[in-house]
C-alpha cells in the first residue's frame, strides 16, 4: 500500500519540511501505513509564473541550488507551482523562472502547470519534467476530470469540489493519476476561485517585476486591489475551521475509502500556512493518533534545535 502525499513549501517552509523529512526517516513508527512523501511543492520568491498563493521577497541562486539538493538528496522531487494563468507570451523569457528550471532539469522534478502557453513551453524547452494538470483548473465535473486524465499528464489534481462525492468518485477513471486535496480552506462550491486565481496571478507578475526593480521595497498587495482576494473570510481558516466542510477529507477516509478504490495521490494545502497550523495538519494526516503526542514533542524539539520556531525559556 503507498499512501503518497504532496507537500507545501519548497521556499518558505523549506526547513519545516527538511525537518519533518528527516523525522520520516528517522522514526517511521510514528507513520501511519504506507505513508510516503512524494513529493514538495510550491515556487522561490520572485517566480513571476507561481500561481495560487503570492510568493514574496527575493532569493538567489545558491539558496535555489541548495533546497533542490537538500529535497533531491532525500530522494523527493520538488514540484514547482508554475500555475499562473495570467501568463502571456512575454512572460516565457523570465530570467529567473527559466534559471530554476535550468538548475532542476535532472528528470527527477516536475512542473504543475494551468496556462497552455506556458505548458507548451515547457514541453518543448525542458521536456525532462513530468507535468501535472492544477486543480486551479477547476475541473468539478466527471467528464472534464475524465477529459484531463486521458491527456499527457503525470498528476491531475482534482477539484475539492468532488471531494465524498463517492458516487462520482467511483467513475473516475485513471485513479492513480489523480490527486485529491485534502484539506481545502476555499469554501465549497466557491463562485470566485477562477477569478481568485486570475488576480492572483496578476499579483505576482505585478509583485515579482516591482521587487526586481526595488529589491529592497516590500511589495504591498493591499494597493494592487480587487474584489475577489481582499479580506476573504476563507483564506486564513485552520485545520479545526475546516474539519467538517463536506469538502474536507477525513484522514481514515484516505486508508478505509480512497485508497482501496485506487486512489493513492494526496495534496496537503499550506504553502503560506502558519506553522503550528501546518505541524497539526501534518501530524493530523500522516501520523498515527495513538503516536500524535510524541511526535509533535518530538517535531516541536527538532523544529527548536533547527532554529525553525523559538521558545523562550
Amino acid at each position: 500500500m503507498k499512501v503518497r502525499f504532496h507537500l507545501p513549501g519548497i521556499a518558505g517552509h523549506f526547513k519545516f519540511n527538511m525537518v519533518f523529512i528527516s523525522m520520516y526517516k528517522n522514526c517511521p513508527e510514528f507513520f501511519r501505513e504506507g505513508v510516503e512523501i512524494a513529493s514538495v511543492y510550491g515556487a522561490f520568491p520572485q517566480s513571476l509564473w507561481n500561481g495560487g498563493r503570492i510568493t514574496d521577497g527575493l532569493c538567489d541562486r545558491k539558496f535555489v541550488k541548495s533546497a533542490l539538493d537538500s529535497f533531491n538528496g532525500q530522494g523527493i522531487p520538488v514540484r514547482f507551482t508554475f500555475t499562473n494563468p495570467a501568463l502571456e507570451k512575454k512572460h516565457l523569457n523570465d530570467k529567473f523562472c527559466n534559471m530554476v528550471l535550468s538548475l532542476a532539469n535532472n528528470g527527477m522534478n516536475e512542473v504543475i502547470v494551468v496556462s497552455p502557453i506556458l505548458e507548451d513551453y515547457i514541453r518543448k524547452y525542458y521536456p525532462q519534467y513530468k507535468l501535472t494538470s492544477s486543480t486551479c483548473k477547476r475541473l468539478n465535473s466527471l467528464d472534464a476530470l475524465n477529459a484531463e486524465l486521458e491527456k499527457d499528464y503525470h498528476i491531475v489534481v482534482m477539484d475539492y469540489d468532488l471531494n465524498n462525492k463517492f458516487d462520482i468518485l467511483e467513475k473516475v477513471n485513471h485513479k492513480d493519476k489523480c490527486e485529491i486535496l485534502v484539506n481545502s480552506n476555499c469554501r465549497p462550491n466557491c463562485p470566485d476561485r477562477a477569478l481568485h486565481y486570475h488576480s492572483l496571478g496578476e499579483k505576482q507578475i505585478a509583485a515579482a517585476n516591482h521587487l526586481r526593480k526595488y529589491p529592497n521595497s516590500t511589495f504591498d498587495t493591499r494597493v494592487f486591489g480587487d474584489g475577489y482576494t481582499q479580506n476573504c473570510p476563507y483564506c486564513s481558516r485552520d485545520l479545526f475551521a475546516i474539519k467538517d466542510l463536506p469538502t474536507n477529507v477525513k484522514p481514515d477516509d484516505i486508508w478505509d475509502k480512497y485508497v482501496p478504490m485506487g486512489f493513492n495521490q494526496f495534496k496537503i494545502e499550506g504553502r503560506t500556512a502558519n506553522l503550528y497550523n501546518l505541524m497539526e495538519t501534518y501530524i493530523y494526516y500522516m501520523i498515527k493518533p495513538e503516536q500524535a503526542d510524541y511526535a509533535r514533542y518530538m517535531f516541536l524539539r527538532n523544529l527548536t534545535s533547527n532554529g525553525v520556531i523559538t521558545i523562550n525559556e
